[in-house]
Formats: C-alpha cells, sequence, structure tokens
C-alpha cells in the first residue's frame, strides 16, 4: 500500500480525480442498491479517506443521489455522460472510489465479497465461465 497518486475519470473525460496514499479496503459489493447503481452483478469499492481524495476537473458535471433509507449510501455520476462516480458516504466518514473509473492500475486487488444473501440470482462466478480476450465471433 504505497502513496502512488492514482487517477480516473468518467466515459466522457469531463469529469478527473485522483487518490494518494493507502487504501482502507477493496471489496465487491452484491447488495441490492449497488447493483442498482452500476447495472451490474457488484460494485467494485475501493474505500479511503475523503482526505486522500480530490477532484480534478468537472466537479461541476458531478450529479449526487442519497437514498433516503440509508444510513451511508449515496451515489456520485457524470451528468454528462452518466458514468458511476466516487462518492462521500452520508456520514462523510469514507470515500467510495469506483474501482471500474480508474484510468491506473490501484496496485490492490479485491479482498472479499459483501452483502452475498442480496447477490442477484443470476450470478455466476466469473472463474466458472468461459473467457475471451474480445468480443467472440457469432455464427448467427
Amino acid at each position: 500500500m504505497g502513496d502512488d497518486k492514482v487517477s480516473g475519470s468518467c466515459l466522457c473525460g469531463a469529469v478527473t480525480y485522483q487518490y494518494v496514499g493507502p487504501i482502507k479496503v477493496f471489496q465487491y459489493c452484491h447488495c441490492t442498491r449497488c447493483r442498482k447503481f452500476t447495472g451490474s452483478a457488484y460494485a467494485s469499492n475501493i474505500i479511503i479517506d475523503p482526505a486522500q481524495f480530490q477532484w480534478l476537473s468537472g466537479e461541476d458535471s458531478l450529479g449526487r443521489f442519497e437514498h433516503a433509507d440509508a444510513k451511508h449510501f449515496a451515489t456520485s455520476f457524470c451528468k454528462n455522460c452518466g458514468s458511476s462516480l466516487p462518492w462521500l458516504t452520508k456520514s462523510g466518514k469514507a470515500m467510495v472510489v469506483t474501482a471500474g473509473t480508474l484510468d491506473d492500475d490501484p496496485k490492490e486487488k479485491p479482498i472479499h465479497n459483501i452483502f452475498m444473501a442480496d447477490k442477484a440470482p443470476w450470478y455466476e462466478e466469473v472463474g466458472d465461465l468461459k473467457k475471451y480476450g474480445a468480443l467472440p465471433i457469432s455464427n448467427h
């Protein structure tokens, strides 16, 4: 866990950010809120101290949604392209970095899965599925 800068951005490039220093945890979250936010089976979240985080550009392009029933959960997104972006928890005690938006290698790997009790009923472990280096050619 070094002190290297790690940068990220949204799909259209309007919003850029970076964080520095050690992470608290890198995890896959299978809760229903993270699945809705990402449109995927789970969110790949890196948790850091908010003091380590900095928006570099496009902060005025950020949208935010706070779920009324959630104690900590919120979301942040680019108002232009819709990309999920890092968000400050409602308590203000942690910054959740959406790892899919990183432009640099965080040099860390996820250590666990959380909220597996809420996992998508169609979720399959990726290790059990065929793997292609690119889009497979279809004979249809």
